[in-house]
């Protein structure tokens, strides 16, 4: 004949167990979940900027295609799960005649994940690091300017 007491000195620890560390396995799995896909959407938005800003500059490199400035708003999310995003440029370079790279950092707001993507550009880019590009402006746009001489200047800017 099973003990009553025994059962419950036996079962009160594991129920006790179950009620608080499930609830907090469960939190600590969908944050985790939340966060991974808030990741992944800030990743491709990157990688699509990145590709934008790719195409706007080998567009314009061609000595058919005259002087003047280009603005182009991007189709890119407004928000990522609610939140704004930015992106900023910093261009670096091998050599004076070798391509160039634009790392973009994009960073959402208030959240705080942070991707950074790679963009190969000629030699002849010239990048204004100063400009921010803020997702949710309805005027965020990226300029691109030719010059005479052939060289390109792109930046992230706030048209209206």
């Amino acid at each position: 004949m099973p003990h009553a007491t025994m059962e419950y000195v036996i079962m009160a620890p594991i129920l006790i167990l179950q009620v608080v560390f499930f609830p907090l396995v469960t939190s600590w799995m969908m944050n985790f979940w939340i966060d991974s896909r808030r990741q992944i959407v800030l990743r491709e938005t990157a990688d699509h900027l990145g590709s934008l800003i790719q195409q706007i500059y080998f567009s314009l490199n061609h000595k058919n295609v005259p002087s003047g400035q280009v603005v182009y708003f991007p189709d890119l999310p407004k928000l990522i799960e609610n939140y704004a995003y930015t992106a900023r440029g910093v261009l670096t370079s091998e050599g004076q005649n070798s391509s160039k790279v634009l790392e973009l950092n994009l960073t959402l707001r208030r959240v705080g994940n942070t991707v950074e993507t790679l963009v190969v550009l000629g030699p002849n880019i010239v990048w204004n690091e100063a400009t921010v590009y803020v997702s949710n402006s309805t005027n965020a746009c990226i300029i691109a300017e030719k010059f005479p001489n052939g060289t390109l200047s792109l930046a992230f800017g706030q048209e209206a």
